[in-house]
């Protein structure tokens, strides 16, 4: 696979009851992320990929995954040709680089380096 799922994300409006529930139902391990972001890293676990469950700033819920991608603006070129329109620009971040997508038909993708 050129561009495997590298990680997925859970945002609404209350972090902490997001992270307890998940906790609960799937036995989740969270750990807050660096910085003032509300946001806690879900442990990777064998045959897994790992993840994210956020406080979303409209509180808005949404759930996204992450593809790789060596170039996130080559996708994000070609993902607007194909008819999809940027969401978020290519951003860099302390760890990691991202940028956001809309598929055709609305849904978010995002696209992550450096994870």
């Amino acid at each position: 696979m050129t561009h495997p799922v590298l990680h997925f994300e859970v945002a609404g409006k209350d972090l902490d009851k997001l992270q307890a529930f998940y906790g609960e139902l799937f036995g989740w391990k969270t750990q807050k992320a660096p910085g003032d972001m509300p946001y806690a890293m879900v442990e990777k676990e064998e045959g897994g990929i790992g993840g994210g469950i956020g406080q979303s700033p409209d509180g808005k819920g949404h759930v996204t995954f992450y593809v790789g991608a060596d170039d996130p603006q080559a996708v994000l070129d070609k993902a607007e040709q194909l008819g999809g329109k940027t969401i978020m620009p290519v951003t860099e971040l302390p760890q990691v680089t991202i940028a956001l997508f809309a598929d055709p038909e609305g849904h978010v993708v995002g696209l992550a380096k450096g994870m």
